[in-house]
């Protein structure tokens, strides 16, 4: 592969071009020790904390082993990753951009708000919370130092993001909807997680709690108004996708009116005429993502076609031929994509008769 030979004025434009972009990156590094930090940082009243967790970060999701283990290390002095915090220019209160469930995890264990279990080296501290601690182990705890990365207050809100993505990108990851929601914050963001609020999207569309917390929630919604707008046969997929709409729909705007017409009349129809919503079983306590897919884009393509639509039969739903295009996964494969909605489509409108199809013998 040929190389380009770079001039002494493309290094002097790319020398220029770092030292501008690099600015707002700047931090010191500082230590906390842990009785501080605490006396700076509180959960539950956010106004009066001059740390805060912002918007975009993640939502509490360690269990109590997870948290056991990292108050473990932090006894043992096992070296702890560095905290990441950006100074607010308005304020001057520190904006947390990496760490919150070690910070989290701190201030629950100070409150007792979990026994320590599960533990492999100290074994002797298992089942036991900071209170059953003696004075002088309390005091040592609190003397803990943690280091804290504080980025100048020239980094904005853009550069805040871009940093919560660099770092939730490399090394242990979070997941898609995580990383979506602090790096792609903005008005159409929110109104994704707006929708997640809906009380009927709730009750016909079980998500386990940890899921949940976890953005599962908002990643069916945002696969919903993707597909919706984009179709079923671009030649982008899965994430990448997924992340270009939201960038599209923040940069371009939207019509959020249309939107949740749209999003309500799907529920609407699936909530009418779905008996068991979008689950697979009456006690379902989770959501299949394909099941999700075909069922709300099928019924949203079958009612763009016929807005007053009232289906001629439902035992498609118990068919074979929907059970094989519901299991097999793929869910970013555009061409079995198209297959299961154009099928629930399809049987919607009539276009499949009841008669062909086949259904287990009972």
């Amino acid at each position: 592969m040929a190389t380009k030979k770079l001039t002494e004025q493309d290094f002097e434009n790319a020398e220029k071009q770092i030292k501008q972009l690099q600015i707002p990156y700047d931090y010191d590094t500082k230590e906390y020790p842990i009785e501080v930090l605490l006396y700076k940082f509180n959960a539950a009243d956010p106004e009066n904390s001059t740390i805060v967790i912002p918007a975009y970060q993640r939502n509490d999701i360690w269990k109590d082993d997870m948290k056991s283990e990292f108050i473990e290390s932090l006894l043992l002095g096992v070296p702890i990753q560095p905290l990441f915090a950006a100074i607010l220019d308005e304020d001057g209160t520190l904006e947390l951009i990496d760490g919150s469930q070690r910070l989290r995890t701190i201030e629950a264990f100070s409150k007792d708000e979990f026994k320590l279990s599960g533990l492999e080296k100290l074994t002797s501290l298992n089942g036991l919370t900071y209170s059953d601690f003696t004075p002088a182990r309390k005091n040592k705890f609190g003397l803990i130092n943690l280091r804290l990365h504080v980025i100048t207050e020239l980094a904005d809100l853009t550069v805040r993001q871009d940093i919560f993505k660099r770092i939730n990108t490399t090394g242990v990851k979070a997941n898609a909807p995580e990383v979506r929601k602090g790096a792609f914050t903005g008005q159409f963001y929110g109104f994704i997680i707006e929708c997640a609020k809906n009380e009927l999207f709730k009750r016909l569309c079980p998500i386990s709690d940890d899921s949940r917390n976890r953005g599962g929630a908002e990643e069916l919604i945002l696969r919903f108004f993707t597909y919706a707008d984009y179709g079923l046969n671009r030649k982008e997929k899965g994430r990448r996708l997924l992340d270009n709409y939201v960038i599209e729909q923040n940069e371009n705007g939207f019509d959020p009116n249309r939107k949740r017409k749209e999003f309500e009349n799907m529920l609407e129809f699936v909530g009418k005429y779905f008996k068991l919503g979008f689950r697979r079983a009456e006690n379902s306590k989770f959501t299949p993502r394909v099941r999700f897919e075909a069922i709300s884009l099928g019924v949203h393509f079958a009612l763009k076609e016929k807005q007053n639509l009232q289906p001629s039969y439902m035992d498609w739903l118990d068919s074979l031929q929907f059970k094989e295009v519901t299991t097999s996964d793929s869910s970013n494969n555009t061409g079995r994509l198209s297959a299961r909605v154009n099928f629930v489509r399809d049987c919607l409108l009539n276009k499949i008769k009841k008669d062909d199809l086949t259904y287990e013998e009972s």
